[in-house]
């Protein structure tokens, strides 16, 4: 029987709270662990080791000014950050955090809309969020804010077909694109030797992994892939002419797109809420947020670490090694698993 769809409003509020907090901390985070790999402190100042730094930095950008450019296209300027923002939060309601708990009586699915055709969900959600780039770049009026979205479209594009081809290994193996399907598949034990292991699809797709992570991080435009947002040349380019909160909801949107796809990285790649013990409810999310964390260190140790790429580096990457790689790897999966069939 399905549950009341006043019980799933309260499940998806209360997701997107907790969602909401953990990428207002996900900044402290970042500044935190940046400033340890560089031998400082980072925010000290505000609340207990710098803690209270997400709110203070809330209400200034709400004290800012917001600024509107002579020349902008205003309803379009309006609206395009809102697009990013929102797309980037609707991606999490497909995420499995559990089976099925009982409160007070209710049975609740842990899982806010389980699809049949989830994983592609949420391809396609995190795709629609590069729309809210290009037309606030071509909005804003400004030659390097366009150059930026133009970056953006054609980075997006790219990196998603690797993105998408890279599951294809994934969806063979588990026979589903539903994750509480995938999840499930991933718990079954995997006999090696003497030792009995979780069949976690790193174990048996490495190529897919690494090629995921890759086209992840430049899907989120974060470094060493942030070139729609160069700030050596583009003077911070899609985003130049935004101010105030409106800069705030793009701000939102790549940080949340950081925890949602390392929820699904975790999800695909490392069981999700599988882990010793994860038939309790509370252990199996504790899991999962441990291996989401994990995976937001990896972008704030790229970013720590590497360069930006070129332009002509980020699209031949691309093309010339991930897709290729990424074919092989489908080709060879569909060969293992139609011989051992």
């Amino acid at each position: 029987m399905d549950e009341p769809i006043w019980l799933k409003f309260i499940v998806a509020f209360i997701i997107m709270n907790v969602l909401l907090v953990g990428m207002a901390y996900m900044t402290w985070f970042e500044r935190k662990m940046i400033a340890a790999f560089q031998d400082r402190l980072g925010p000290t100042r505000t609340g207990p080791a710098g803690l209270l730094q997400p709110l203070a930095d809330g209400a200034k950008l709400l004290g800012k000014e917001d600024l509107i450019p002579r020349a902008a296209d205003k309803p379009v300027f309006f609206f395009a950050p809102l697009i990013t923002f929102m797309t980037a939060i609707v991606g999490v309601a497909v995420i499995p955090f559990g089976e099925q708990i009982t409160v007070f009586g209710e049975t609740i699915n842990l899982t806010i809309a389980d699809l049949n055709i989830g994983a592609l969900f949420v391809l396609a959600i995190s795709s629609v969020g590069v729309y809210g780039i290009i037309l606030g770049a071509w909005a804003s009026a400004n030659r390097y804010s366009l150059l930026g979205g133009l970056r953006s479209a054609a980075q997006v594009v790219s990196y998603e077909i690797i993105l998408g081809l890279s599951l294809i290994g994934v969806f063979i193996l588990a026979g589903s694109l539903n994750l509480g399907d995938i999840v499930r598949e991933q718990s079954r034990s995997l006999e090696i030797g003497p030792f009995e292991i979780s069949n976690w699809f790193i174990l048996s797709q490495p190529l897919a992994f690494v090629l995921f992570m890759i086209a992840a991080v430049a899907e989120t435009n974060r470094a060493p892939f942030d070139l729609p947002e160069a700030e050596t040349e583009l003077v911070s380019g899609f985003h130049t002419e935004y101010s105030a909160f409106r800069f705030s909801f793009y701000f939102l949107g790549e940080y949340i797109s950081m925890i949602v796809i390392s929820l699904f990285a975790s999800t695909l790649f490392l069981g999700g809420t599988d882990g010793p013990g994860s038939d309790n409810f509370g252990l199996g999310l504790l899991w999962l947020l441990l291996k989401t964390v994990l995976f937001l260190f990896f972008y704030v140790w790229l970013r720590a670490t590497l360069p930006r790429f070129r332009y002509d580096q980020l699209m031949g990457i691309a093309w010339k090694v991930l897709l290729p790689l990424a074919l092989l790897n489908i080709i060879v999966t569909a060969a293992v698993r139609l011989a051992t069939n």
